[in-house]
Formats: C-alpha cells, structure tokens, sequence
C-alpha cells in the first residue's frame, strides 16, 4: 500500500526540477546547488525552509504548487484507497495499536476531508482485537 509522500514524490520531483529547486545543509551543499541552478549571488535565493532553496523569481510559485501537489494527493490517495483503508494504514504506520494512542494518526490525517478523531477512533475500535494477536 502505498503512502501519501508515494503519491506526490514524482510530481514534487519534477516541479523541484523545472523550478531550480535544490536542498542545501552546510556550506558545500550550498555552493553545489547555486552552481548547478547557475545563481551564485544569496540575494537572488529564496530559503523556503527545512533546507529548500530556490530562486526568488520562483518562490510563489515553488509553495503554490507543493500545496496544489499536496491536496491533489489526498484526493488521489482517497480515490485509491478510500477512507477506511486509510486509517488503518496511519493507524498501523504510528504504532497505534501498540501504543493505545491515536494522536499521531489524527495529526498525520488532519487534512483529510471527512476524516475525524471519532472516525479515526471507531475504526481503532473497529480493528483493535484484530491487530493484538
């Protein structure tokens, strides 16, 4: 079963490509992307956080994208899956039934349309015997 970040891995890839997006963690990381993006002035880039460089020129859209590409995802992810499937697999992934606890579930899965704590909840109810053995 694939994961969210499986479905917008390609297309963030591509976007990152023709954008001249590029990740930088220390100084030589640094000169390696502004040479490869031919930019070699820092007033030119743009730091759009956790190590994600672009030009300027391409910020806006650089974060418009990523959201459009991230809320695509879901949908897509929901169209494959359905909602169900979904939080058993979140469920599973963050050790929930291990753990008692649902908190990570109902984070990861906070901008899933439709998807509540109380239906992430039932389906742990649901499913908990299931997953004990």
């Amino acid at each position: 079963m694939q994961y969210l970040s499986d479905f917008m891995e390609d297309k963030q890839s591509l976007l990152f490509e023709s954008e001249k997006v590029f990740f930088a963690f220390s100084p030589k990381q640094m000169e390696e992307g502004k040479t490869k993006i031919e930019i070699q002035d820092n007033k030119l880039l743009c730091s759009l956080g956790g190590g994600m460089y672009c030009p300027k020129l391409n910020a806006d859209k650089v974060v418009n994208q990523l959201d459009k590409i991230y809320n695509d995802s879901i949908k897509e992810d929901i169209k494959t899956y359905g909602i169900d499937r979904i939080i058993k697999r979140e469920l599973g992934n963050h050790e929930c039934y291990y753990t008692g606890d649902i908190t990570d579930c109902v984070e990861t899965l906070k901008n899933y349309p439709n998807i509540t704590e109380e239906l992430i909840l039932k389906v742990y109810r649901k499913n908990y015997k299931r997953n004990q053995q």
